[in-house]
């Protein structure tokens, strides 16, 4: 969708653009882009492994994981059945499906009311669905959303189960105050109740901070393995935005380069020794 605060494109810029840009970038100094899944990673020792899905396998000296983050699922039966088919993650991406259509967000903070607000520009009318009976998002979010009459607040709730065959038809509510259940008829159920970073190939090999993010060492891209660097959202449990994890990819590069370059000193050193060694000898 339309990228509208990354530095350089005053008028606003596709997300695909921007991508296509930034990749034809790379490739003009050198860069080798390869479309495959990485499926195992081995980081032991000073060469490290990739392995791809296709069974092809790359071996450097580094590796960067910029891997991101991905939408946190409710966890319910019929989620996966019906994403794409009213069940979504992303309202820039299909809110304009949903044109006077009744739908639901579900969640309590900044991004579920930006997520609610911006759905009334096409839905007839939004329900935000929330746990609790007092929201997390800022205050100004939360007075935006209140002032907006298409959307309506549905407190201390939570979505027991999404109901429809091909197509989200409703979902059923449980109270979280006495367990009581009800229906409420919709055609879309958008789940904005926050990010997991993507950090499943790294499990037991990198350390995690307490919100289950790589861990880096201070404002470096150095992960608790020599050798191996992290950046973007993957690292970013607080910002998480396109320019923040270009930034942050400009680190892992130069942290890589000074990794690469102190290691080729050391290897100079130890032949020099060598050959001294063998002098003497």
């Amino acid at each position: 969708t339309e990228v509208e605060n990354f530095p350089g494109f005053p008028e606003g810029i596709m997300g695909p653009d921007l991508m296509d840009k930034m990749q034809a970038q790379a490739e003009r100094f050198g860069a080798e882009v390869l479309y495959d899944d990485v499926v195992s990673l081995d980081v032991d020792g000073p060469v490290k492994r990739v392995t791809l899905g296709s069974g092809a396998a790359h071996e450097a000296a580094t590796i960067v994981y910029a891997t991101g983050s991905a939408p946190r699922k409710l966890g319910l039966a019929g989620e996966a059945r019906l994403s794409g088919h009213g069940v979504s993650y992303c309202a820039t991406c299909d809110g304009f499906f949903f044109r006077e259509r009744v739908i639901a967000v579900v969640g309590g903070g900044d991004s579920a009311i930006e997520e609610a607000t911006f759905l009334t520009k096409f839905a007839s009318k939004v329900y935000l669905i929330h746990r609790r009976d007092e929201l997390r998002a800022s205050k100004i979010m939360q007075q935006r959303a209140f002032h907006n009459e298409k959307i309506e607040f549905v407190w201390n709730s939570e979505v027991a189960d999404i109901l429809g065959d091909d197509a989200v038809t409703g979902v059923v509510l449980r109270s979280t105050l006495d367990g009581s259940t009800r229906e409420l008829p919709l055609d879309g159920l958008f789940v904005a109740i926050g990010n997991d970073p993507r950090t499943h190939l790294v499990h037991g090999m990198l350390d995690l901070t307490a919100e289950g993010t790589v861990w880096v060492d201070g404002r470096s891209s150095r992960t608790s393995v020599p050798g191996v660097f992290a950046a973007g959202d993957v690292i970013d449990p607080t910002y998480r935005q396109a320019v923040t994890a270009a930034g942050s990819g400009t680190v892992a590069a130069l942290d890589v380069e000074h990794y690469l370059a102190a290691r080729a000193d050391a290897v100079s050193s130890d032949e020099l020794e060598t050959v001294a060694a063998a002098g003497g000898a």
